[in-house]
């Protein structure tokens, strides 16, 4: 069982490719934060949009350090494209937790990979945590938006509103989730999950 469950290189680039694609969905959905109050919603609609990439991902690739992986690869990217630590610390301990979930149901439970997604989704809350944990750094990188926008970011993310905006990720990710089940239920099925 250890051995069929390692990852192989075929693994590896059915991984890249759906970074990509998650890449590109998280980004377009992204967009909505050129409007402040957007920002906070757009965890929440991430996961509505994404869980049916993610979940596919899921049914096709069943094996241990997968979707750690695939959850590392955004959040690195932000770093590098000079965002600050806390998105790759968040998303450390966020898809450790997923990995671990995960691997409760076996890869191939349909209720662990649904809780397993939805906790997934909360990674991207990281990047709103920049406000509060690293905000001077958090400020200069926003004021590229203008001074009105990064005023009204910083008195829209607060530890209080913080709370809903991961309530909204698990939620928005336990419902993309199941759309995406009833979407590709002939995947699920192929997959042996349902």
């Amino acid at each position: 069982m250890e051995k069929y469950n390692t990852l192989k290189i075929k693994d590896l680039v059915t991984i890249g490719v759906f970074s990509v694609i998650y890449f590109v969905v998280m980004f377009s959905v992204g967009m909505i934060g050129v409007v402040p109050i957007l920002f906070l919603v757009f965890p929440a609609l991430l996961g509505l949009i994404s869980g049916t990439v993610i979940m596919l991902f899921m049914a096709k690739v069943q094996k241990k350090g997968a979707i750690f992986i695939l959850g590392m690869i955004s959040p690195i990217v932000m770093v590098a494209m000079g965002h600050t630590y806390v998105p790759l610390v968040h998303a450390i301990i966020v898809m450790l937790v997923a990995e671990l979930v995960r691997k409760m149901g076996d890869y191939k439970s349909l209720r662990y990979n649904l809780i397993s997604f939805a906790i997934f989704n909360t990674w991207i809350c990281g990047s709103l945590m920049q406000m509060l944990l690293a905000k001077d750094r958090y400020i200069e990188m926003c004021m590229m938006m203008g001074e009105e926008y990064t005023t009204a970011l910083e008195k829209l993310i607060t530890y209080q509103n913080m709370t809903f905006v991961y309530l909204g990720a698990i939620i928005g990710g336990l419902v993309g989730g199941y759309i995406g089940k009833i979407l590709l239920k002939k995947h699920f099925e192929r997959a042996g999950i349902i």
